[in-house]
């Protein structure tokens, strides 16, 4: 499998972007977090080559748009991944969370009908290969807190806090596209 590595320069530092020749996003991690990257892509897709060249340009409209505040520009993104059948279930659970909003681990087991299997939705969301767009920073821990973000519990932070930020403003005030429901507490 070919695929082509761009970087895009984000207000929490680079980002890795992974695409394939259809226009698929395949991985987006940070930077600072290429090891994980690689190893992640060896695990989905076994042999694959990686060439630099230009990401799609809807990938980097879709996050300047949203880092700029309009929340739901990354859902309209088109996203292939590896992974196993349960990880790509749990994966697209992730992309119904709506911004501005966060739910557990446990949580995410139940809607998934998977009630008591907390924990395996915590590995598969722990192997997300595509940070932000499949939004597992939007998962945190069944007391409220923060937990583990591959890319970064501070990252995690800022992008709860940018989501609940522009999730809250009137809707006059908000980019369009921005979701208009009021977040959960963290």
């Amino acid at each position: 499998m070919r695929l082509t590595l761009d970087t895009y320069g984000s207000p929490l530092g680079d980002i890795l972007l992974v695409s394939d020749g259809d226009g698929a996003l395949r991985a987006l991690d940070f930077a600072d977090y290429g090891q994980r990257l690689r190893r992640l892509l060896r695990l989905h897709y076994s042999a694959y080559q990686l060439d630099l060249g230009p990401a799609p340009v809807a990938f980097v409209n879709a996050l300047t748009a949203y880092f700029a505040g309009d929340l739901d520009a990354v859902a309209k993104l088109r996203v292939a991944t590896g992974g196993t059948p349960f990880q790509r279930e749990v994966w697209a659970a992730l992309r119904r969370i709506p911004a501005g909003h966060t739910t557990t681990y446990g949580e995410l087991a139940v809607e998934l009908g998977r009630r008591g299997a907390s924990r395996a939705v915590g590995l598969a969301n722990g192997s997300n290969p595509i940070a932000i767009v499949v939004p597992c920073h939007r998962v945190i821990g069944s007391n409220g807190t923060l937990t583990g973000y591959a890319g970064g519990l501070p990252r995690k932070r800022w992008l709860l806090e940018h989501e609940r930020r522009y999730s809250q403003r009137p809707s006059a005030e908000r980019p369009t596209g921005a979701h208009q429901d009021a977040p959960a507490l963290l």
